[in-house]
Formats: structure tokens, sequence, C-alpha cells
């Protein structure tokens, strides 16, 4: 994994309560700036593990500032880090996500995607900053284990990464989930924007439908990613 800080000025962001904040330190903590505790926060574990990454000099306690911080009244803890970059490992499946526009849900699918082995996330842009405490906290600190890289187009992403066969998930496709078999290796799950979907242009790359009653129009984004999860987890696991 190619890992580095962006190279302008640094840029930060924060983390909010412990266990996010603890994924942090254990999975990148050269990134981490400091670590501001509230006054209250007396969890001697949590403290001991803080200090077994980072030294004093970086751990402060502020209670504004937490207080300020934090959206939830019970967050005690706030991790400030560096944002950084990740390439990708080529070599590995991917998940692969165009316009993703709500933070909430994309830090649901990077925890559901690890949940079912998959660390190697494609953002096409325009998308939601990935480092936004919203999207930090939904993954529960699930992004500091995965790789997550931006490009601005389909095929710049095809172009780096030519080695992989994708398989795009779309209302349009005629093909079912449960009919692939998944037999490509490394491949590409590809998802889209949480209202408009996927680009009729995805239908030439292996198009899936998962398959539901005419009762709804569509699935929820993070329920159709986890779904599809399942379903690829299940019969990579059968060969």
């Amino acid at each position: 994994m190619d890992v580095k800080t962006y190279k302008k000025d640094y840029i930060y962001s924060y983390t909010q309560g412990a266990f996010p904040t603890i994924e942090l330190i254990k999975n990148k903590h050269l990134f981490v700036d400091k670590v501001i505790m509230h006054s209250s926060f007396k969890n001697e574990v949590v403290i001991d593990e803080i200090k077994s990454y980072i030294d004093n000099s970086r751990i402060f306690i502020n209670d504004k500032l937490v207080e300020k911080l934090s959206d939830k009244g019970n967050q005690f803890i706030i991790g400030v880090f560096k944002k950084y970059e990740c390439s990708l490992d080529e070599n590995k499946d991917h998940i692969l996500l165009d316009n993703p526009s709500n933070m909430g849900n994309l830090g649901t699918i990077i925890r559901s995607s690890l949940g079912f082995g998959i660390k190697n996330i494609a953002i096409i842009k325009p998308g939601v900053d990935i480092f936004d405490p919203k999207v930090i906290r939904s993954s529960m600190g699930s992004i500091f284990s995965t790789n997550i890289e931006y490009f601005d187009s389909l095929e710049e992403y095809k172009e780096k990464y030519s080695n992989h066969t994708i398989y795009s998930f779309m209302l349009q496709a005629t093909k079912s989930l449960r009919d692939e078999s998944f037999i490509n290796s490394p491949l590409t799950l590809a998802f889209g924007n949480e209202s408009s979907g996927l680009d009729l242009k995805y239908l030439n790359e292996n198009s899936l439908i998962i398959k539901h009653s005419k009762a709804i129009d569509s699935l929820n984004i993070t329920n159709a990613v986890s779904i599809a999860l399942y379903e690829y987890s299940s019969k990579k696991s059968s060969y």
C-alpha cells in the first residue's frame, strides 16, 4: 500500500469517540497530530493503548474543545490527524463507488466492505470527503484499515487497474446477482450514486441486478452493497 500525506500544507480531520480514535492510532499513528480528551474520560485501558502508540506530548485535556467538536454528548475523546492519500492494492478485489454523496452511507459501506474482506475502495469524483468526521464515525474507524483512492473518471480507474474485471450493479441490468459466479480475479464491484445510480455506460461492465419485489423502486445503497458483498463472499469462498 502506497501511503503519503497531502502535498499542500497539511489538512487535518478528526475522529469522535474512543473506538474510532483507537482504530486511527493503531493503523495510522504516524499521521496522528494529537489526541484531545475530556477530563471526565477515565478509561485507563484506552488511555494505556493510546500511550503505547504515541507519546504524552501529543495527548491533551481540553473539555471545551472536545465538547465543541463532538456531535454527540457522549464523545469524550478526539483524535486529530493529517489527511493522507492511498493507492489501492492492484492484486486485491475492489469496491468502486461512483459519485457517493451521503457521508453516513459511505462510512457504512466502508465498514461493510472491510467486514467482507475488501480493503480497497475506489471513488469516482465528485464524491464526499472520506475524512469528514461523519464518514469516520459511521465507519466506526474501519476507514483506517482501508485503502481509498479518488479518480476523475471510470476511464482513469480502468487505465490504472486494467487487470480488474468490473461488475456493475444496475437496475437496467438483465443478469441477476445470483447467477454470477465471480470467478474472475481480481475484480471490482461497482455501485452508483444514492439517487441516480450508475451511468448507462456501466451496462458494458458485466452489469448485474439485485432482484427485489415491485413494491419498491430500488434498494438503499448500503443494503445493496451488503447484499452484493454477501453473495460475492459466499461464492468466492466456495472455490
